[in-house]
């Protein structure tokens, strides 16, 4: 009996797709109305400081940074931050460095000024998510509160070539969001 109980509660629990610094996050997200997939779970560093885990969410599953960047359709980029105070300020210059490596990043510095206008501080816990839904753009949320959204797909391509592309950020982040862990 009391092995069928425990089968029971390990099957009943909910999906998830892994682990990585203490933090959890779902197998599945839910953009644009289409069922997406963890593609994979990164660490960002800087400084030698763990700042948060960022996951990938996409159609289907890739190791390629292009195809990731590439791929019609809606994708999500979540970061859970584990550090515990990370400024606007902060966020807006390690975006403003990631766009800078990104080719024809500087047309589009209006719309990298709206997104920097959107953002908040944030704290050991709290969540920012960027979700592209073609049609519409990138859509900024933290803490499941939505921020605003930044038009175009060659912003989209911009913003994720700053987590996968062939100039990333942090390539220990990258190699985790394309499954390389």
């Amino acid at each position: 009996m009391l092995r069928i109980l425990m089968l029971a509660l390990l099957l009943s629990r909910p999906a998830s797709a892994g682990e990585l610094a203490g933090v959890t996050l779902p197998d599945t997200a839910t953009v644009g109305g289409q069922t997406l997939v963890l593609n994979g779970m990164g660490l960002r560093e800087k400084y030698f400081v763990d700042v948060y885990v960022g996951g990938l969410y996409l159609p289907s599953r890739t190791t390629s940074g292009e195809t990731a960047i590439a791929e019609p359709g809606p994708k999500r980029i979540v970061m859970h931050f584990i550090y515990k105070t990370v400024t606007r300020d902060q966020m807006a210059e390690t975006f403003e460095e990631g766009i800078a490596k990104v080719e024809g990043g500087e047309a589009l510095a209006p719309r990298m000024q709206k997104l920097e206008g959107l953002l908040t501080d944030v704290h050991k816990g709290d969540e920012v998510v960027l979700d592209y839904i073609p049609g519409t753009g990138t859509v900024l949320s933290i803490n499941g509160t939505t921020k605003g959204t930044i038009e175009g797909e060659d912003f989209m391509r911009a913003i994720w070539s700053i987590y996968v592309g062939p100039n990333p950020a942090n390539q220990k982040l990258k190699k985790g969001m394309l499954g390389g862990a």
